[in-house]
């Protein structure tokens, strides 16, 4: 018999872990695994800022959990895989969101700027999804992995945006998400990516101020930016078995920014 559509969503039992997941993006995405059931874990640098979300979505009713990391650093990476698995069991669920970005015309980036971008926004997803992929996912041959790239990942730049790191690392995510979906298919693991437009974030607010979210808004056919819900829907059905015939996508959500922006 097959499964109602409640029952394909739920995740009640499974177990999630966030990376960057005190704010913003990472938040919004624990808000919607864990109001589907899934025990959470967070992680990120700050402890401050990662109790404090924690005890958000705890007043939400979601059992939620965090440990605090360098996402970049094998040792702590390691350390966070092991202590989630302490907290909540094998790690069903990992969401790569952790991520940094930096400003600067591609003839004058420094060079430690790119790798802080690098080594947060592609080296962290590499350790996180190893980690978690040797330690609970193969060896139970299922599980589930979604990247956080960025339509920034899927082509340039008008001349106000100086990020050639951050638009570099996003379009390696976009590749290592086809690349790992290929090779774990056989493991049971599915692997995809939300590439998400322009959303108010501590990420963002910089071009937000400069341009105006108003005007951002004007180049979207839907003529709005992204808000606290638009990454919910798509991020529970990858995350659940609704999805699990979906594998090495990306998908935007954009308000149509990319689908005008393509050719």
């Amino acid at each position: 018999m097959t499964r109602t559509v409640q029952q394909l969503f739920d995740l009640t039992g499974r177990a999630a872990l966030v990376t960057g997941g005190s704010r913003g993006l990472g938040l919004q995405i624990a808000e919607s695994l864990g109001e589907a059931g899934a025990k959470i874990v967070l992680t990120s640098r700050k402890a401050a800022d990662l109790q404090e979300a924690a005890a958000h979505l705890k007043s939400r009713g979601i059992d939620a959990h965090w440990i605090a990391a360098d996402a970049s650093d094998p040792a702590e990476v390691q350390r966070v895989v092991d202590e989630a698995i302490r907290l909540v069991g094998d790690i069903d669920i990992l969401v790569n969101n952790a991520g940094a970005t930096w400003g600067a015309p591609a003839a004058d980036h420094p060079l430690e700027a790119w790798d802080k971008v690098m080594n947060l926004n592609v080296r962290s997803v590499f350790l996180f999804s190893q980690a978690v992929g040797k330690r609970c996912m193969i060896p139970r041959k299922h599980g589930r992995i979604i990247n956080v790239a960025s339509i920034a990942g899927l082509g340039g730049n008008p001349p106000f945006m100086t990020t050639v790191a951050y638009n570099t690392s996003k379009g390696a995510v976009v590749n290592f998400t086809r690349v790992l979906a290929g090779e774990w298919g056989q493991h049971g693991i599915t692997v995809n990516a939300i590439a998400p437009g322009f959303f108010p974030s501590k990420m963002t607010a910089g071009t937000l101020a400069k341009v105006g979210a108003d005007n951002l808004a004007k180049g979207a056919p839907l003529q709005r930016i992204g808000d606290d819900e638009d990454l919910k829907g798509l991020a529970l059905l990858y995350a659940s078995d609704a999805g699990k015939h979906i594998t090495g996508q990306i998908m935007a959500v954009d308000g149509g920014v990319s689908a005008i922006h393509s050719g």
